[in-house]
């Protein structure tokens, strides 16, 4: 039985977490509408709804072509590594075969290679196949560096699966295949979900690789287009909260869409027998 006193010290100890979690995005949507004109930042309450704001910014800062492509490569790198991921670690996690365990290991050794360390030749080789300053060349990288977390994620899943479900499915006459898409995917939407977020905030956050790989403005991603957007408004703090702001409304979208589902795979992780 919790006290009083524990129950008052865990929402206080909670309360500070969420002020502290808070106080930067109270800070930029008061600075997103504030007037242009001020020199008040941070925490200054502004004087009226400046809407105009959002629209300047997404006129001058050119966000809707940048978004379009941001949100084209992340559909793309979500839903290959869904798949891919997917069926790797079903492979991995629910059935047996020589060097399985090899395999895994090796791509959780994916997770350990710090980009830094492969992006330079790794341009070298896309400019070689002529992808760099093309949509693939955001791609493929993306969905490589993803898929050694879905991986290891997804095949934790499939290992922690009932038994007892699987063995019944069997039984019955299921294939590989119907276990998989009829009876652990429908059970595993938290852990998928909780995948899908994750490598969506990666991938829509992406700036080194799109840095190295993009140097034409049509194949530019929103976080690029930031950067060179806060190179020409760098003295406009408004205008500068108020394109961070919509560069970070998909990413709040798809978490709010998603979070119960989100939520329940972080905590839960996998079904357990």
């Amino acid at each position: 039985m919790i006290s009083r006193t524990e129950r008052t010290l865990t929402y206080a100890i909670l309360g500070l977490f969420t002020v502290i979690s808070l106080t930067p995005v109270v800070g930029i949507l008061s600075s997103a509408f504030g007037e242009r004109s001020s020199l008040d930042t941070g925490f200054s309450l502004p004087s009226g709804l400046n809407w105009g704001n959002f629209s300047e910014a997404w006129t001058r800062g050119h966000f809707g072509s940048y978004l379009t492509n941001s949100l084209l490569v992340a559909a793309a790198v979500v839903t290959v590594t869904t798949v891919l991921a997917t069926l790797a670690a079903y492979g991995l996690g629910a059935m047996r075969f020589p060097g399985s365990e090899l395999l895994f290991y090796l791509f959780v050794l994916g997770l350990t290679l710090p980009q830094e360390a492969v992006l330079v030749p790794l341009y070298f080789d896309l400019r070689h196949w002529e992808l760099t300053d093309t949509y693939w060349g955001l791609i493929l990288p993306q969905t490589a560096q993803s898929l050694a977390f879905g991986v290891f994620w997804m095949r934790t899943y499939f290992r922690n699966s009932p038994r007892a479900v699987i063995e019944a499915a069997r039984i019955d006459g299921a294939s590989s295949w119907t276990v998989l898409w009829r009876v652990l995917l429908p059970m595993g939407r938290p852990a998928l979900s909780t995948m899908v977020v994750i490598v969506f905030m990666w991938t829509w956050n992406e700036f080194l690789l799109a840095l190295v790989m993009v140097s034409d403005e049509a194949h530019r991603t929103v976080p690029l287009g930031l950067a060179f957007f806060q190179g020409q408004h760098s003295s406009d703090t408004a205008l500068l909260a108020a394109a961070s702001v919509l560069i970070a409304l998909p990413v709040v979208l798809v978490y709010v869409l998603l979070q119960r589902r989100f939520i329940e795979g972080m905590l839960t992780g996998a079904t357990k027998e």
